[in-house]
């Protein structure tokens, strides 16, 4: 028979995304629009979380997705249907929402592997419009939005775990089993918070990442700030900025697989050179990583993030970047995204920013956003203007 979580959990769960999460870490508020979209098998997780939105006063628009029918698609769509895009569709519901809840809950995870790669990246690059307009809107602080997991028998499986046991790492990850689960993601921001206050005081000007099979040194350059927290995923740990993308040197190795376009990638070494990647390998799904490298901007970072083991509650692989690039463990973890920056991490107001003037700053504009992660232990030195100084070692921030 296969497990299903406590209604109380669910309840829980749906309480963090929408009490906590959307409108920055505050909640939703009266007469607030909210997109909720929901794979068809997670439907307790819809209903909870519709529940909420209606006892918040907002209002909820069901996006409710059937289970494994995006293969098909590929293997009858000609190029033309590939990369149709229904524009005035699109762009009436961005205008109608103010926040988005998206919810992975995956019966396939591989369902997307003998499709040619060229293929998905076709249709993924068409669709770049539509979160330009999101990103847009966010900037303005109209937007916000949040991703969750609901744990189905196939990501357990890919895991390694028994769904009871994929539930429990979201359980514990999510604070879903505490009295009052939002209170304890408020704890948990302040001190990211307060990580991220201390780092911006440094004023860093680059990283060097230091651990087996890794010597990666990343400029920051200027107009930069640290982010985290902000309810943007649950669960959300990791402490993160978006560097200058040209200023990207030296070699990295990954340690946890990645699940992207449907495929399973291992064993993932990258090699930069002025900012681009120039070596690229994995022992599995090569293919479908050097496709994605070829999109624009895919070949350089977008994102540098790190998350201490002290605030981590996760301490198995879960197969799902969301999960794994918060892990904790022994030595927290290191990711890096390659492909679109955050343009919230600029320090200004970011509408004021022209297309070139992001180029010029080292932002990264492209329709790819990749997180790749690593568990290994790993030293990470920053260099200031007033010398250098280790800010995590062991798993933890040392500052």
């Amino acid at each position: 028979m296969s497990y299903k979580p406590p209604q109380k959990i669910i309840d829980n769960y749906a309480k963090d995304f929408i009490r906590f999460a959307l409108r920055d870490g505050k909640g939703i508020k009266k007469g607030d629009v909210v997109s909720l979209n929901v794979p068809e098998n997670a439907k307790p997780m819809l209903l909870s979380l519709r529940r909420e939105v209606l006892k918040a006063g907002g209002h909820p628009i069901v996006k409710y997705r059937p289970d494994e029918i995006t293969k098909e698609f590929f293997d009858y769509a000609n190029k033309k249907q590939l990369t149709f895009f229904p524009e005035k569709m699109i762009k009436g519901y961005v205008d109608e929402i103010d926040h988005l809840v998206s919810i992975i809950a995956d019966t396939n995870k591989k369902e997307l592997e003998k499709v040619d790669p060229k293929k998905i990246m076709l249709a993924s690059d068409s669709k770049k419009q539509f979160s330009d307009w999101l990103n847009e809107k966010e900037n303005k602080g109209k937007f916000t939005w949040t991703l969750g997991l609901y744990a189905t028998e196939a990501m357990a499986k890919e895991a390694g775990l028994s769904l009871k046991q994929y539930w429990e790492q979201i359980i514990k990850a999510c604070h879903l089993d505490a009295k009052d689960p939002v209170k304890e993601w408020k704890k948990a921001d302040k001190e990211i918070k307060r990580l991220v206050k201390k780092l911006d005081s440094l004023k860093i000007e680059k990283v060097r990442v230091e651990s087996q099979g890794t010597d990666l040194t990343i400029g920051l350059g200027p107009n930069r700030k640290w982010m985290g927290g902000r309810g943007r995923n649950i669960p959300s740990f990791e402490v993160f900025i978006s560097p200058n993308m040209y200023l990207t040197e030296g070699k990295i190795e990954f340690d946890q697989p990645l699940y992207r376009y449907g495929n399973l990638i291992k064993g993932i070494k990258l090699e930069f050179k002025k900012g681009k990647v120039v070596k690229a390998s994995a022992k599995r799904g090569e293919k479908t990583l050097k496709e994605m490298i070829k999109v624009k901007g895919a070949n350089m970072v977008g994102e540098f993030s790190l998350t201490d083991k002290k605030l981590s509650r996760i301490d198995r692989f879960m197969g799902e970047t969301l999960f794994d690039e918060n892990f904790g463990g022994d030595y927290g973890n290191t990711h890096i995204a390659l492909g679109k920056s955050y343009q919230d991490s600029y320090p200004g107001d970011p509408t004021k920013v022209s297309k070139k003037e992001w180029e010029k700053l080292g932002y990264n504009d492209s329709s790819v956003h990749t997180d790749i992660v690593s568990t290994k232990n790993r030293k990470v030195t920053a260099w200031t203007k007033k010398g250098k100084i280790v800010i995590y070692e062991d798993g933890e921030f040392k500052i």
